[in-house]
């Protein structure tokens, strides 16, 4: 009886170990990935009132840990049955995030400075109720493409392993990309809260003061810079999708230009092509309703 006890704790340590070691070269693999899932969720998750920023923030970790359960049956059993439509729908994954990435750049250099961006009046509320529903379901939306490929590359890693290491090895890093990554949002959005009270707490010393004063100050910078590296990432992560899963674009992309460039102009081509068919769709939608 003992012994039997032992055989399976034994059994367990090393099955343990094996996940341990496959998890830290699933991490590395999809480290990459995890940086611009960062990026682009901490860009989606700020811009809002102070008082809404970690409540907006939860609804977009739950979508999140949703997003992880949806996608990791769903990746075993294609990867099982029909791999091939795994590729597939990277791919269209890939263009939905390119399209999201070009469409920032459209709004940056084509929007009207006219076109009202404070709301006022007695529909306040309301309205930024709205808009944070729309932003949460794009947040949520995007989550889903980019968890995916960390999920499908993380399998990769680990396809020549049991199925028990596949699960827990993919599973853990389904886990870190959310934890991590919403947990280190959670912290730039509360920068100028934690500035304040330092300042609050300072008692006239003038470095706590300076030092809170220099994170409520760093705070709109760094929204601003991930507003611009989340862009770059959508886009940059689309690409590498192309020339990784669609052999045509891979053979046309010179080998000697850095994969970084490479991949950026692919994935604007593509999220610029992406943005006119739909760009002409909506609008014969609308002629049409009209």
């Amino acid at each position: 009886m003992a012994s039997g006890i032992f055989a399976v704790l034994d059994d367990i340590a090393i099955l343990m170990d094996d996940v341990v070691m496959m998890s830290k070269l699933a991490t590395k693999k999809t480290a990459g990935i995890l940086g611009d899932d960062l990026a682009v969720n901490a860009e989606k998750a700020t811009g809002f009132v102070a008082s809404r920023e970690l409540p907006v923030l939860w609804a977009i970790t739950k979508g999140s840990f949703v997003n992880k359960l949806i996608i990791l049956p769903a990746v075993f059993l294609l990867n099982y049955f029909a791999p091939v439509l795994i590729k597939v729908i990277l791919v269209l994954g890939g263009f939905y995030l390119a399209y999201e990435g070009v469409h920032k750049i459209y709004e940056v250099l084509f929007h009207k400075k006219g076109d009202p961006q404070d709301f006022e009046g007695p529909d306040y509320k309301v309205e930024i109720t709205d808009n944070e529903k729309e932003k949460v379901k794009s947040a949520i939306t995007t989550d889903f493409i980019l968890s995916l490929e960390i999920v499908i590359i993380a399998l990769g890693t680990v396809l020549d392993k049991t199925f028990q290491v596949q699960l827990l090895t993919v599973s853990f890093v389904a886990l870190i990309a959310t934890i991590g990554v919403y947990g280190f949002v959670a912290l730039i959005v509360r920068m100028d809260d934690f500035g304040l009270m330092l300042i609050s707490k300072s008692k006239g010393n003038k470095a706590v003061v300076a030092i809170g004063n220099g994170f409520i100050r760093l705070l709109p910078i760094i929204i601003r810079l991930l507003s611009v590296v989340g862009t770059i990432a959508l886009i940059l992560v689309a690409g590498g999708i192309f020339v990784h899963y669609i052999d045509a674009v891979h053979h046309m992309v010179p080998h000697a230009v850095p994969a970084m460039i490479s991949e950026f102009v692919v994935g604007l081509l593509g999220g610029t092509l992406a943005f006119i068919i739909i760009s002409a769709v909506t609008a014969v939608v609308k002629k049409f309703k009209k």
